[in-house]
């Protein structure tokens, strides 16, 4: 089919709306051009937005922009489901610290908390912390720390945010730090 066709490319970062509105210029012309989107050819005289957005996500336009916004609701009410449990989760996380943590690491714990529990990864990092310093404590090697903060998954920005934590709140910190990140 493409042989009667032109290739044209596609501006990387276009969305579906502006590659479909890009291949009407080119039918209103009556010049025939197809282009590539996410492995998905679209044709100026045969595709529109809906047998396009079906190609590339399986769903019409309509469909595709209600599970999107259904998404999206279900996030916010998540969103808002933890906001209102930080209060019953900050006396929680400051419990379990208490049962783990030195005595003068108590009080900034308390204080860190909440601020954690109210971020982007919504306290995910306090468990692993204090998984962290249960067996820093207990005498764990370097490279068994390194073993455990390596297995938790992390971004590169959530890796960073558990080591400053096992440094404030860990005898043992600063060297499992230094030794992780080199």
């Amino acid at each position: 089919m493409e042989t009667n066709y032109k290739k044209i490319e596609f501006i990387p970062g276009e969305n579906i709306e502006s590659a479909i509105k890009e291949l009407n210029q080119y039918k209103k012309r009556g010049v025939l051009v197809y282009g590539e989107f996410n492995g998905q050819k679209l044709y100026s005289n045969v595709d529109d937005l809906d047998s396009a957005f079906k190609k590339i996500t399986g769903k019409t336009k309509s469909e595709f922009d209600e599970e999107r916004k259904k998404e999206n609701d279900k996030y916010k009410e998540c969103q808002k489901k933890h906001k209102d449990a930080i209060p019953e989760l900050t006396k929680e996380w400051i419990k379990k610290g208490d049962t783990i943590l030195d005595e003068k690491y108590r009080q900034l714990w308390a204080e860190c908390v909440p601020i954690r529990l109210d971020d982007l990864y919504q306290g995910m990092e306090l468990q692993m912390c204090l998984d962290l310093v249960i067996e820093l404590n207990n005498k764990c090697t370097l490279d068994e720390a390194k073993t455990i903060i390596e297995g938790q998954g992390h971004s590169g920005m959530s890796f960073g945010l558990v080591c400053v934590m096992v440094k404030s709140f860990c005898d043992r910190g600063v060297e499992f730090s230094n030794y992780v990140q080199s």
